[in-house]
């Protein structure tokens, strides 16, 4: 396409966060504020004005162009339609099979059937998704980036394993079956937890090929720095102290959810942008959106943990109002949490508009599957 258009997104999903009347809206430029209030932080979303941003549909995406452009946009071939879910499919499988292949069953094997059990119980595969879509965005090869997605599909899993101990939230259910240390104990259940971490370097610095060692040390920096005492840790440890607090401010939240959530979010963009050979500008731009689509779930996860069931979530539902935890619809109530979920999203697909807008389709489809997802 030689010129940006305006499109319209059409969702064929009728259940959501925050369905916009009729499930079609159309996309406009955004100069936005904070959702709340204008000196309220979330400074690392930026909206340009001069541009519109390209919506999709979170499974089979279209672009439509809007009535008083039909006549200037005649000669501009229609943009091709994106078939989220087949992509997501596809994309899954892809890594489920790497995981598989990467984590074999072997001596010792109790070890080895913790970390597998946790690590292939299922799951979205966000995050995986999310490093190869940024390195096919950037002129990467899914093969490039598939050691990188394992690798955070692995922390992640470990993250998930040590915050469900009794030391931590203490919960039972994790993918619709018993969390690890139900299964295996708690001392078996940290140390997989610390195997899997571990493995994930092991695995970006020999199975990652074609790639410049360069850019591989910039991979296993990033990676370790998010996770670390400024990253994930950072946010789970602020997240404990803050449990019973009354004066837990929005600029708080943010800074646990930003470290805890969005850290690990991040890197997997990252990640794909630097190994797919991403130049600087790229890979701040992926940064931004990352960083967006990082909080966007947080406060979508927030909404359902109190509007979904156990059985939908597949793990434990209302567990942070148990523990009095400060969440987003506990401090500025559902709908407000909902309107700042759709400005997130929008101000993340902001950064997506200077890419060929068919390489980023699935960045653009993630986002919305994360804003719009039920479990």
């Amino acid at each position: 396409m030689s010129a940006l258009v305006n499109p319209v997104s059409t969702w064929s999903r009728t259940s959501s966060v925050n369905d916009v009347n009729g499930r079609r809206f159309r996309s406009t430029p955004f100069i936005l504020p904070h959702p709340l209030h204008s000196n309220l932080p979330i400074s690392f979303c930026f909206s340009d004005p001069t541009r519109k941003p390209i919506n999709f549909s979170s499974l089979t995406v279209s672009a439509v162009l809007v009535e008083e452009q039909k006549e200037e946009s005649k000669s501009i071939e229609k943009a091709p339609t994106f078939d989220f879910k087949n992509y997501m499919l596809g994309k899954a499988s892809s890594v489920n099979k790497a995981l598989e292949e990467a984590i074999l069953l072997r001596e010792p094997l109790k070890i080895h059937e913790s970390m597998r059990y946790s690590l292939l119980a299922g799951g979205k595969r966000v995050r995986p998704m999310l490093c190869i879509a940024a390195c096919e965005l950037v002129g990467g090869q899914e093969s490039t980036a598939m050691p990188a997605a394992c690798a955070v599909e692995m922390i992640h899993t470990m993250s998930l394993m040590h915050d469900d101990l009794p030391c931590m939230d203490n919960d039972d259910l994790r993918r619709g079956k018993p969390t690890n240390h139900k299964m295996f104990g708690e001392d078996v259940a940290v140390l997989a937890g610390d195997a899997l971490l571990a493995f994930s370097f092991e695995h970006v610095a020999t199975a990652t090929k074609g790639v410049n060692s360069e850019r591989i040390v910039r991979v296993i920096s990033e990676l370790a720095k998010c996770i670390g005492s400024e990253g994930l840790v950072a946010g789970q440890v602020v997240d404990i102290s803050s449990e019973g607090l009354s004066e837990v401010g929005l600029d708080h939240l943010e800074f646990i959810h930003l470290h805890k959530t969005a850290a690990l979010l991040e890197a997997s963009v990252v990640l794909g942008a630097i190994l797919g050979g991403g130049n600087d500008e790229e890979v701040d731009r992926l940064r931004k959106f990352a960083r967006c689509i990082g909080l966007l779930f947080q406060v979508v996860d927030d909404i359902l943990d109190v509007t979904k069931s156990s059985q939908e979530l597949g793990k434990t539902a209302g567990k942070d109002l148990v523990a009095d935890k400060t969440t987003y619809p506990k401090l500025l109530g559902i709908e407000k949490s909902r309107e700042l979920a759709e400005r997130l999203n929008r101000e993340a697909q902001e950064q997506l508009v200077v890419f060929d807008p068919v390489k980023a389709a699935p960045l653009i489809a993630l986002a919305n599957y994360i804003a719009y997802r039920d479990n």
